[in-house]
């Protein structure tokens, strides 16, 4: 891991995702990309260029940002690192899946208050389409997260071979922890298994990977996105972390619907591989 992005609208909560993408930076030698997307009208500023010398409009607006940017760039947790800052005026989906693969990101983080989410980072509802357009990972943190300690990573699954695709990733980050990997299996009344039938699968899953620092769980729940909530919270993990479909981002994860309750209320960071 090189770089990181971090889409910054200056809020509690942006700061909070730089905060942890400083810890991140700190642990794998990466470069911090800040990035601002802005939709202003059309006129006031060029989009192609960023800039309009004529404009004092523009000028004004662009010095408030660097401020601001500075302000960032000053604080404790960034000294030593490796900053670069961007204005971007364009929509924020767009904005941020176009940094990422102009500056070859290899993780974004971004910030979410407690109440809303996945669904409202930033710009809300644009959220969902980068975790599920995004082809590098997407950490999710909520304000208040700050400093990153991850010794227990929850990776939820239903453990198919669609899964596989991007299971070295999480192994990855979870070395850059040195934290334990809770492999995940919900079992639901919808979709019951038998525990031999999991047992079966998720070894047949992780034959081919090497991993050091795991444990197999099996539990049971009225819904795939609670239990996952549930044993995060029984063992006290650090980071939930996923697999989504481009398709369709967070609502079909393990074969059916998860719904939003774990995009809603996860107080904990998660971190989005898509498959």
């Amino acid at each position: 891991m090189k770089r990181i992005l971090v889409p910054v609208d200056f809020s509690e909560q942006a700061k909070c995702a730089v905060k942890t993408a400083a810890s991140i930076a700190r642990k794998t030698g990466s470069e911090i990309y800040l990035l601002h997307i802005v939709d202003l009208p059309e006129g006031i500023i060029d989009p192609q260029s960023g800039t309009d010398n004529s404009s004092p409009a523009s000028i004004l607006y662009m010095q408030k940002i660097h401020e601001r940017f500075e302000e960032i760039k000053n604080s404790p947790e960034l000294e030593g690192l490796t900053i670069y800052e961007k204005v971007h005026f364009q929509r924020t989906f767009d904005g941020v899946i176009e940094e990422s693969k102009k500056d070859n990101i290899d993780l974004i983080v971004m910030g979410s208050s407690g109440a809303s989410g996945l669904k409202e980072i930033i710009v809300g509802s644009n959220t969902e389409k980068i975790v599920r357009n995004s082809k590098v990972p997407v950490l999710v943190v909520k304000k208040g997260s700050g400093d990153l300690e991850i010794k227990h990573i929850v990776f939820a699954s239903d453990f198919g071979d669609e899964s596989k695709n991007r299971f070295q990733d999480v192994i990855d980050f979870a070395k850059i922890f040195d934290a334990t990997l809770h492999l995940l299996y919900v079992n639901t009344p919808h979709n019951f298994n038998t525990t031999k039938y999991i047992n079966e699968k998720i070894s047949n899953f992780i034959e081919d990977f090497d991993l050091d620092k795991f444990d197999i769980n099996i539990y049971d729940d009225i819904s795939v996105e609670k239990g996952i909530l549930n044993f995060a919270n029984d063992i006290d993990a650090d980071l939930i972390a996923l697999n989504t479909h481009g398709r369709s981002g967070l609502s079909q994860l393990f074969n059916g619907s998860i719904g939003q309750e774990l995009a809603n209320h996860a107080l904990k960071p998660v971190l989005t591989f898509k498959i």
